[in-house]
């Protein structure tokens, strides 16, 4: 419960959960609440999506600190529908993950999300602005400013993504099949009388 707060808790769970697990803005919450007879101003559900996130800013420090406490981290980003005056709007989901179970590492893991309203690079550059260590991550051009000698404390070390660089080698493979393939399709439709030109150069 929030200090002299009106709500319990398990109303102000299932209004944080709406909002960020099913993605129902507030304003459709509001609209629910008055068909079964409960009036909420839109003011007043904002003011205690605001109350609980200062109040559970403790915890989320908590996990920031976990997380950029190891040396390796996975970082990647997302499209996220944000819902404006008049249209929906796309912003930006960015997540850093620890997980260092795959190396025998005993800490458990634990990811941090941040939000932007675009892709810019120097979002990647400001949430990890005092971190070091390796970032194992896409090739995204965001991110090449934590690899320049340039930066302070000192550079990230570049870890590319496995799964990224394979999509490359399948494409590769799936031309080199199709490079085979048009030959004998080729021939095989001008032995089947095909070719689309007159019929004395069918014959030939």
């Amino acid at each position: 419960m929030t200090l002299r707060g009106l709500f319990g808790p398990s109303f102000l769970a299932m209004l944080l959960f709406e909002k960020f697990g099913a993605h129902q803005p507030l304003n459709r919450q509001r609209d629910r609440y008055a068909r079964e007879g409960v009036e909420l101003s839109l003011s007043t559900l904002a003011d205690q999506v605001g109350t609980c996130t200062a109040a559970l800013m403790p915890l989320y420090l908590l996990i920031e600190a976990h997380v950029l406490a190891l040396e390796r981290l996975h970082g990647d980003d997302t499209t996220v529908p944000v819902l404006a005056k008049t249209k929906t709007d796309t912003g930006r989901i960015w997540t850093y993950v620890r997980d260092d179970r795959p190396f025998g590492g005993p800490a458990p893991p634990a990811a941090i999300f941040r939000y932007s309203r675009d892709r810019r690079g120097e979002h990647p550059v400001g949430h990890l602005e005092s971190w070091r260590g390796i970032l194992q991550a896409d090739a995204y051009a965001g991110y090449n400013a934590l690899f320049h000698g340039g930066r302070l404390p000192t550079p990230l070390t570049r870890a590319l993504c496995w799964s990224h660089a394979r999509r490359y080698f399948f494409e590769l493979a799936d031309i080199a099949a199709q490079l085979q393939e048009a030959p004998q399709e080729g021939t095989r439709h001008l032995a089947a009388g095909g070719g689309g030109g007159p019929p004395y150069r069918r014959d030939l």
